[in-house]
């Protein structure tokens, strides 16, 4: 609260640098010409001319297009003199964490709406800009910082947290989904998806649970809570049923632990829809800490499990780009990320969609040949597991089974490769 009021009273503009105008990107943009007080200064994006474009797109007039630069690289956001934040939107793990680091040294505040970089560095990213005095956040909008926030709300109530999370769309089969047949599972044709400028590859990584297995173990690793050990159940369950599903299985539910993240399906294992689903939403489940709340929670209309000790808060969609400017201007009114990583728990690790052959190139997060899958931390290190932000154009030295968890051992690694050297150092300091 009261972010409009502490932007309405700075006597300067809070200025941002952006690097990505893809659709996250593009979501921001349209909201910023309604923010008084907040300016983008300058725009990296591979390809400037789209993302003038996208401006125009999303309602800029001339005059603001005017005042904007606009940049081919991502290090000319990061060193400009007049960004006071940094958002790094590119989806690129090498990107991100490069641009992170030279926004840091730089002193820049960096909201990373990148999820893949924060999962395979954020621990280490948050470290090093704690040091040099300015704020490393998720962006809010996105489910992470979400999600985090109702954590946050749920303890600083005097709540224990039992399962924090989201709801996507899932069946067992999607992790073997490929960017040749993701579309009949979006309802759209191939020529559909092109004409929209949708990435198959990318939106099959929503599909295939790559992307939910990086969300939770980014909100594992900035709530302290716990990462179920052979990845995620995606149980199916509508708002009603949180609090029931989702409480320890000692108890009846289906959590493997207490305090741990997990997605809700949208579908049942047959496919017919969930009642009132949460596909779009986030969600936190609560223990009442003694009767008196319990009894509370009935009196004031909580949807409870059979005990009534558990209950559920949610939001059922989330806004993506068009809520980001909480982030930004909680950095730089407050100093404060929308949650960010404190430790290493949990991990997204690839893991073969099919056979793999010694000399197969990887093709990374919602590709053919790997997918992303939440494991423990304490077990990637202990596998050696290869994390899914790293395999990307890397080249098998075995084979590898179908359903199997990739190791480092498994490719071929360039050693000297600043991504790799900059994972190494997070798993040493944080493992």
């Amino acid at each position: 609260m009261n972010l409009a009021a502490k932007l309405a009273a700075r006597r300067r503009p809070v200025r941002v640098g952006l690097i990505g105008a893809g659709k996250f990107g593009s979501m921001f943009l349209a909201q910023v010409p309604t923010i008084p007080g907040l300016e983008v200064a300058v725009i990296a994006d591979l390809d400037p001319e789209r993302a003038k474009a996208a401006c125009r797109t999303v309602g800029w007039d001339d005059a603001r297009i005017s005042r904007t630069s606009f940049t081919g690289r991502g290090l000319d956001a990061c060193a400009d003199e007049r960004v006071e934040v940094l958002i790094e939107a590119t989806g690129s793990p090498a990107a991100g964490i490069g641009h992170a680091r030279a926004a840091i040294a730089a002193r820049r505040h960096v909201v990373m709406v990148n999820v893949e970089a924060d999962v395979l560095a954020g621990p280490l990213l948050a470290a090093e800009a704690r040091a040099a005095g300015v704020v490393y956040s998720m962006a809010y909008g996105d489910q992470p910082a979400l999600v985090a926030e109702l954590v946050d709300w749920a303890r600083a109530s005097g709540f224990r947290v039992m399962a924090a999370g989201k709801g996507t769309k899932y069946l067992p089969s999607f992790h073997r989904v490929t960017p040749d047949d993701v579309w009949s599972h979006y309802g759209l044709s191939p020529e559909e998806a092109r004409r929209a400028g949708m990435n198959p590859q990318m939106f099959n990584s929503f599909l295939d649970g790559t992307k939910s297995a990086i969300e939770m173990a980014a909100i594992a690793n900035a709530c302290a809570l716990e990462v179920p050990e052979d990845g995620l159940a995606f149980p199916p369950c509508g708002v009603d049923d949180l609090a029931e599903v989702l409480r320890p299985a000692t108890l009846g539910g289906r959590l493997e632990k207490p305090c741990q993240v997990e997605v809700v399906s949208s579908v049942e294992r047959d496919g017919s829809p969930v009642v009132r689903d949460l596909r779009w939403g986030v969600y936190v489940v609560l223990e009442a800490p003694n009767d008196y709340t319990a009894a509370c929670f009935r009196q004031y209309g909580l949807r409870t499990d059979a005990s009534g000790r558990y209950a559920a808060m949610y939001k059922p969609f989330h806004l993506i780009g068009l809520e980001l400017s909480i982030s930004v201007l909680s950095a730089a009114l407050r100093g404060e990320p929308t949650g960010a990583a404190q430790a290493w728990r949990g991990d997204a690790v690839a893991v073969a969609k099919r056979p793999l052959r010694a000399g197969d190139l990887l093709d990374g997060e919602g590709g053919y040949t790997v997918w992303g899958k939440l494991v423990p931390a304490a077990r990637s290190r202990a596998l050696g597991a290869l994390p899914i932000g790293l395999a990307h154009r890397l080249a098998l030295v075995r084979d590898v089974a179908q359903g199997e968890i990739l190791r480092y051992a498994d490719v071929a690694l360039d050693e000297t490769d600043a991504t790799l050297t900059t994972r190494r150092a997070m798993e040493q300091a944080f493992g």
